[in-house]
C-alpha cells in the first residue's frame, strides 16, 4: 500500500532496500509505486536507529513490510522510516516507532506520516489500540504524538532509551 501525503510517498520497506543498505550507505533504489518505479536517494543516515533491526529482515519480507520508508515527494529522498513492532498483542494492541534523518527533523514530516499512516493500522484486523513509547529526552517525539491523537498514559524505562513517557492513540 503506497500512501501519498503533501510532501511525502509513503511506500513499504521492501526486501531489496533492506539488502542494499546493509552493503552500502549512500545509494539510489527503485521503489514501486502506483505512478511506477522511482529511483530514490538512500542517504547514509538513513534509516538511523533502526538499522540494527534490517539484519533479522534479510529473509523476512512479512518484517520489512511492516516498516514504512518515508520519501520527500520533492527530491525523491529517503528521510525516514515509520512502522509497527510485531503483530497485535492479546489485547489487539501494536505499538508503533519512527525515526527521520536529521535534516527532517522540526518540519513536521513525522506528524504528516503518522497521521496518514495510523488509520491504515487501525483497520488492520486484530488492531484495537495503538500504543508508543518515547525517551522523555525527546520532546520533539512527544509533540509528534500529541498532535496526532495520542494522550500519555503513563511512564516507563528502558535499558536503550532511559526513562519513558507511555502513549495511547484516542483517534
Amino acid at each position: 500500500m503506497i500512501i501519498e501525503t503533501g510532501r511525502l510517498l509513503i511506500v513499504p520497506l521492501s526486501l531489496p532496500v533492506v539488502r542494499q543498505r546493509l552493503e552500502t550507505a549512500d545509494f539510489k533504489a527503485e521503489v514501486e509505486t502506483d505512478g511506477g518505479p522511482l529511483n530514490v536517494q538512500f542517504p547514509p543516515e538513513w534509516p538511523g536507529d533502526p538499522l540494527p533491526l534490517f539484519r533479522g529482515m534479510t529473509d523476512r519480507a512479512d518484517l520489512a513490510a511492516a516498516h514504512s520508508v518515508l520519501i520527500r515527494r520533492h527530491d525523491l529522498r529517503a528521510i525516514g522510516m515509520m512502522g509497527v513492532k510485531g503483530r497485535p498483542d492479546a489485547a489487539g494492541t501494536i505499538e508503533v516507532g519512527y525515526g527521520l534523518n536529521p535534516e527532517a527533523w522540526n518540519q513536521g514530516y513525522a506528524t504528516e506520516a503518522l497521521r496518514a499512516l495510523l488509520p491504515h493500522w487501525r483497520a488492520q484486523e486484530g488492531v484495537r489500540h495503538i500504543r508508543a513509547e518515547t525517551a522523555t529526552s525527546n520532546p520533539a517525539s512527544a509533540r509528534v504524538l500529541e498532535k496526532s491523537g495520542f494522550v500519555q498514559v503513563g511512564s516507563g524505562w528502558s535499558e536503550e532509551d532511559g526513562d519513558l513517557l507511555l502513549w495511547v492513540w484516542q483517534p
